[in-house]
């Protein structure tokens, strides 16, 4: 797969996710496999103010490449100025501009999915991020739209294309289903068919390799976007890798095995945070999508999110039956977030002219937040 001029192989990415894809996971990930690997999100404005956590955010590895950075933004003049500090102080290799973002504080601000519901909006902020970005590719991630009644997402998709952008992906739930219900993947192949001239990523239910395959083969879509499903699973890019190479092989990790990813990812963690102590405090929300499936008990569950050193953990996975096969069907399906909402939280009169060019308050972007 190619976007503008990066080649990307196998055709995978990792969902940039809040809390999460930090250069810890991202080198776990890596390491599995290979892919374009996302920076956790963040805002235009926290950029090219430069606000010391957001620059803190995208840190990149000595060898990761390519870098990739996910920016949030409403505001064209601001996400244009973003993208030319990213070019010309060279912050990264690749740009993918976030259209996704279903939580109510983003969207009831006129951010994340609400926006692409001002076309003319939508078109500016990707026009300005296209022409100041230079030779890096600019890409998005949107969802189909605010709700059933509300679609989207091939209106911005076509919007994407006529204004170079490098590929589109679409996370297929719509933002008031959030995380629940199940994904169109219709959804993707009618995208697909509306914006042939440039790739099409398809984000939602992929909780397994083979979920990839079934996606790519029923919507002809281009590549995929992993999320959810690598949670407590980094070893699905080295399934994903595998998969779209053409073999049959996969990894099924007993108990050690997974451990030992634990104990990595731990690691990683306390290297990147500079401290044992906070990094393990940032690992406890993994424990649980590890170990989910296998027969641990209470006590030891609870054992492992009161660790504070690296040799407490250590001494706790010791304690595992390391032999434990792999749990096969009981360890797959949704893990992290999930459930819908009554309705999307929305700034007051924003359904009533599609468009409206008026750029949403500056409280919509806190530059305090670092993203």
């Amino acid at each position: 797969m190619k976007i503008g001029t990066l080649d990307v192989w196998p055709p995978v990415v990792l969902a940039p996710m809040a809390g999460i894809t930090n250069i810890g996971f991202r080198t776990l990930c890596r390491e599995q496999g290979g892919g374009l690997f996302v920076s956790e999100m963040i805002t235009s404005r926290a950029l090219v103010e430069r606000v010391p956590l957001t620059f803190h955010m995208i840190r990149f590895g000595e060898h990761e490449t390519p870098r990739s950075i996910q920016l949030y933004g409403v505001d064209p003049v601001i996400i244009g100025r973003a993208a030319r500090m990213i070019h010309e102080e060279d912050l990264a290799d690749h740009i993918d501009l976030n259209f996704g973002c279903p939580v109510p504080k983003v969207t009831r601000r006129g951010g994340g999915s609400a926006l692409p519901y001002k076309r003319n909006l939508l078109r500016a902020i990707l026009r300005e991020a296209v022409a100041n970005a230079g030779p890096l590719p600019v890409t998005m991630k949107m969802r189909k739209g605010i709700d059933e009644d509300h679609l989207t997402y091939l209106d911005a998709g076509r919007i994407a294309a006529e204004e170079g952008v490098a590929a589109v992906a679409l996370h297929a739930r719509t933002a008031r289903q959030h995380y629940g219900g199940t994904a169109d993947w219709d959804a993707i192949a009618r995208l697909k068919e509306a914006v042939p001239e440039i790739p099409v990523l398809g984000n939602g239910d992929i909780w397994s390799a083979d979920d990839a395959l079934r996606m790519v083969e029923r919507t002809g879509c281009d590549g995929v976007v992993v999320g959810r499903g690598c949670l407590g699973r980094p070893w699905l890019f080295r399934d994903l890798a595998l998969a779209f190479d053409g073999s049959a092989e996969r990894v099924r990790p007993d108990l050690g095995e997974v451990g030992d990813m634990m104990l990595r990812h731990a690691e990683l963690l306390c290297e990147v945070i500079g401290s044992e102590r906070y990094g393990l405090a940032d690992f406890r929300k993994h424990i649980g999508w590890y170990l989910k499936g296998f027969e641990i008990g209470s006590d030891a569950r609870r054992a492992f999110t009161a660790v504070t050193t690296l040799t407490e953990l250590r001494d706790r996975l010791a304690e595992l039956d390391r032999g434990q096969p792999w749990p096969e069907g009981v360890a797959d399906g949704p893990r992290g977030k999930s459930g819908e909402r009554a309705k999307v939280a929305l700034p007051h009169g924003w359904l009533d002219d599609p468009c409206d060019m008026t750029v949403p308050g500056a409280d919509a972007e806190d530059a305090t937040s670092g993203g």
